[in-house]
């Protein structure tokens, strides 16, 4: 089943891997005035207005919609359904790592959660207080000594570094929704996790003022590096609800993005 994938992955893969090599080409800012881990800026920002548009036109107003209509119990058991589906993911990742013990946290909730949690939608094992820390081949590269390398906006994709892009085609293979035959299905489910997702973000929103495209940079480099890190940076940046970032139209500002 998995051969059945090859193609589908292989041809968006080349293209990334093409727009990565000219973004160095990309940028018309000054060498002087680039931000030491984003060296692609010009490129990274034009690719962000772009995300940026698409998600105003699309994906925004349809994640709001999805939580006005969906009560929240339903919204609850939709985001526990598919961090199940992650939990083999950072159970080979800790593996990979030297962390059996998370191993078997990530597995042992994944068996909980799949069986009494009614296949996921209820995270019974948190219940149980078992929990552990999520973990992907981005991470598994750094804690092999692998450089993040400079920052890069995916198309749809968003934030990312050289070295979690890297990681992608990984997380894609060990993840189960890229083995459902039923295309109708897997389009669906994917469609669903990532209106899901988007709209878990909308209250995140509120933390952001000035220019966006800089805020979300050095807010996903850090989170990155303490996962990496597995908090030895320091405490988790977002786990604290004491910010008082707000934002309106004005920060929008399309000229914002103009080389």
């Amino acid at each position: 089943m998995g051969n059945k994938r090859t193609g589908s992955v292989t041809g968006p893969l080349v293209a990334l891997m093409t727009m990565v090599m000219l973004a160095g080409c990309a940028s018309n800012i000054p060498i002087e005035d680039r931000h030491p881990d984003d060296p692609w800026e010009g490129f990274n920002r034009q690719v962000f207005a772009f995300n940026d548009a698409l998600d105003r036109a699309v994906l925004k107003p349809v994640s709001r919609g999805y939580r006005t209509v969906t009560p929240q119990p339903v919204q609850t058991g939709v985001g526990n359904f598919f961090s199940n589906l992650g939990e083999p993911r950072t159970a080979l990742n800790s593996l990979l790592q030297g962390k059996p013990g998370n191993a078997g946290i990530a597995t042992s909730r994944f068996l909980i959660n799949t069986t009494v949690g009614i296949g996921g939608l209820w995270d019974f094992a948190t219940h149980m207080d078992i929990t552990g820390r999520d973990e992907d081949f981005g991470q598994t590269l750094g804690i092999w000594g692998v450089g993040e390398g400079p920052y890069l906006v995916l198309p749809l994709l968003g934030p990312s570094t050289v070295r979690d892009t890297a990681g992608l085609p990984l997380d894609t293979y060990t993840y189960p929704l890229t083995y459902v035959e039923d295309d109708k299905v897997r389009y669906g489910l994917t469609a669903l996790r990532v209106v899901d997702m988007r709209a878990g973000l909308l209250d995140q929103e509120e933390m952001i003022r000035g220019d966006r495209y800089v805020f979300i940079r050095d807010a996903y480099l850090q989170r990155r590096r303490f996962e990496v890190s597995d908090g030895v940076l320091g405490d988790d940046p977002f786990a604290s609800d004491d910010y008082d970032f707000e934002f309106d139209d004005a920060d929008f500002d399309d000229s914002d993005f103009a080389d």
